[in-house]
C-alpha cells in the first residue's frame, strides 16, 4: 500500500469500528491513528471501551493512553500533532488507518483548525453580562456587523458560538471566519479515503445497551471509584459514565431515595440513555459529510466489513 490513501473509518459509538480498523490494519500492515477525543487518557479504560492490550501490543497504536485524565487536551492539541503524525507515516510509505468517532478531531484533521485566540475570562464574563442587560439579539448584531459571514452559519439563539466569535475578533482583530480560512488540513493534502460505518437504529441502540451491561461486568464501578480522589480535567469529565456512576456512588444508602429500582441500575440505564443520545449525535455529524463512503455493517462480522473496505480502496487505485 505505498503511497495508497490513508484510511479513514468512522461511524458513531458502538458499529464496531476498532475491530474493523484491527483486522484492516493486520491486512495491510498499517498502523492507526485513533480519532477518539477519549482514548486520549490513560484511565479510564473500561468506560471508554478502550482496544484489548493484546491488540495494542499487536499493531500500533497512536494518540491512546497519552495524559492523565487530570490534564487537559483540546481538539487543537490532537490536531496539530496527529497531522503530524499521519503525513510522517504516509512519508515513509507506512499504511495509516484513522480510526474514531469524534466528529471535532475528524474535521480538524481532514480540513484543519485556526490558532485559536486564548480565552479571556473577563471579556466572556462582560459579554455575559451585556446579554443579561440587552438580550443575546443584541450581541449576535454586534457579531452581523463585524463578521456576517460567521454570523450568516451561527444561529442567533446559539449563545455560545456568538460569545466565541466576539471573542476571537476582539482579541485578534480578525473576523473568526477568516480566521478559520486560515486553516489547512490533510483534504487536498494527500491521498484520504472516508468509509462510515452504519447499523440500523434498533440494533445500534441494542448494542449499546449490551456493552454497558458487560462494562458493569467488568467493573465499571470500581474503576470509577478509583479516580474519586483524582482531580478530572474539563475534557475527561465528558466521558460517558464517570459523572453517572459518581452521582451513583455519592448517593448510595441515601434515604431520600424511595424508589424501588436499585441506584446502580438507575446508573447503568442513565449511561445507556446518553450513550444513545452521543450516537444519535453522531449519526447527525457524519451525516452532513458527503465526503464518507457509508457500509452497511448489518448482520456483518467485523472481518466482512473490513474486507469490503480493503477491496472498495483496492478498486480505487485500480482506477486511477
Amino acid at each position: 500500500m505505498s503511497k495508497k490513501e490513508v484510511i479513514f473509518i468512522v461511524g458513531p459509538t458502538a458499529t464496531g469500528k476498532s475491530q474493523v480498523a484491527y483486522l484492516l490494519a493486520k491486512r495491510l500492515k498499517a498502523e492507526i491513528v485513533s480519532c477518539d477525543s477519549m482514548l486520549v487518557y490513560k484511565e479510564p479504560e473500561i468506560l471508554t471501551a478502550k482496544p484489548a492490550q493484546n491488540i495494542l501490543s499487536e499493531i500500533a497504536h497512536h494518540f491512546i493512553n497519552l495524559i492523565s485524565i487530570s490534564e487537559k487536551y483540546s481538539v487543537y492539541d490532537y490536531c496539530q500533532n496527529a497531522a503530524k503524525r499521519i503525513e510522517s507515516l504516509y512519508k515513509k510509505n507506512i499504511p495509516v488507518i484513522v480510526c474514531g468517532g469524534t466528529g471535532l478531531y475528524y474535521k480538524a484533521l481532514l480540513d484543519g483548525i485556526f490558532a485559536q485566540a486564548k480565552k479571556d475570562d473577563n471579556l466572556r464574563k462582560e459579554l455575559d453580562e451585556q446579554i443579561e442587560k440587552e438580550g443575546l439579539q443584541k450581541l449576535y448584531q454586534q457579531l452581523k456587523a463585524v463578521d456576517p459571514e460567521a454570523a450568516e452559519k451561527i444561529s442567533q439563539n446559539d449563545r455560545k458560538r456568538i460569545i466565541r466569535a466576539l471573542e476571537v475578533y476582539r482579541l485578534t482583530g480578525e473576523p473568526i471566519s477568516v480566521k478559520k480560512k486560515e486553516a489547512k488540513g490533510l483534504w487536498g493534502k494527500i491521498p484520504v479515503k472516508v468509509f462510515g460505518l452504519r447499523l440500523n437504529r434498533d440494533k445500534l441502540y441494542e448494542k449499546i445497551n449490551k456493552r454497558v451491561d458487560k462494562m458493569f461486568e467488568l467493573g465499571a464501578v470500581d474503576e470509577v471509584k478509583g479516580l474519586l480522589n483524582k482531580k478530572i480535567s474539563m475534557t475527561a469529565e465528558k466521558i460517558i459514565g464517570i459523572k453517572e456512576i459518581k452521582d451513583y456512588l455519592n448517593n448510595k444508602g441515601d434515604s431520600s431515595h424511595t424508589g424501588t429500582v436499585p441506584l446502580v441500575e438507575e446508573a447503568k440505564e442513565k449511561i445507556k440513555q446518553n450513550t444513545r443520545r452521543f450516537a444519535k449525535r453522531q449519526i447527525t455529524w457524519f451525516k452532513k459529510d458527503s465526503r464518507i463512503e457509508w457500509i452497511d455493517a448489518e448482520g456483518k462480522e467485523p472481518k466482512g466489513v473490513a474486507d469490503t473496505i480493503r477491496y472498495k480502496v483496492q478498486e480505487t487505485i485500480t482506477k486511477k
